[in-house]
């Protein structure tokens, strides 16, 4: 059996606390200026966002449309995948669903044009969740386009088909949020 003595005086154990304090606060210090400066991954305020559900993906589209002017400036986050056609600047894109347009399966590309920066990188076909603000702008007329400001590559939903407008929806309000539920 072996007996080890450690004796430590009062000063050398506050010493030994005081480092061990410093190299925790300089790790939290460097964790935190890592995250500011360095990391890809935006942070969104979802307070003012509203979320598209696919159940309700067309009746938005068709309201922002039809009256840009009113939306604009509103936030909004959904789905879809990146689509491209041969006109549009390497910025921009149309996040799209497949709607289905008949009861053979028959579908039609729909979305909203979107402009975002890093979108040179994303491949057709990309399925992204995104977070924008509804600008006016022009395509072959004036239409809104989505200024991005958050976007992250996800999974196909199960829910990635949409269904045309229904003729029975009437937008009463400027704020999505509140006339979508």
């Amino acid at each position: 059996m072996f007996v080890y003595n450690v004796k430590i005086s009062s000063g050398k154990l506050f010493k030994l606390i005081f480092i061990l304090i410093f190299i925790i606060a300089l790790i939290i210090t460097g964790f935190s200026i890592y995250k500011t400066f360095f990391n890809s991954t935006n942070t969104v305020d979802m307070e003012d966002v509203y979320t598209i559900p696919s159940t309700n993906y067309t009746n938005v589209l068709k309201a922002v449309s039809d009256d840009i002017d009113t939306y604009v400036g509103q936030k909004i986050s959904f789905s879809g995948y990146v689509y491209r056609v041969y006109d549009l600047q390497q910025d921009e894109f149309v996040l799209a669903r497949d709607m289905v347009v008949n009861t053979d399966f028959t579908t039609l590309v729909v979305g909203f044009l979107c402009h975002c920066d890093d979108s040179v990188n994303l491949q057709d076909g990309t399925w992204v969740n995104i977070v924008g603000e509804i600008k006016k702008g022009y395509y072959h007329g004036d239409i809104p386009i989505i200024d991005i400001s958050f976007i992250e590559e996800t999974a196909k939903p199960q829910d990635s088909y949409v269904y045309p407008p229904d003729d029975f929806y009437i937008p009463t309000s400027s704020l999505l949020y509140n006339n979508l539920y």
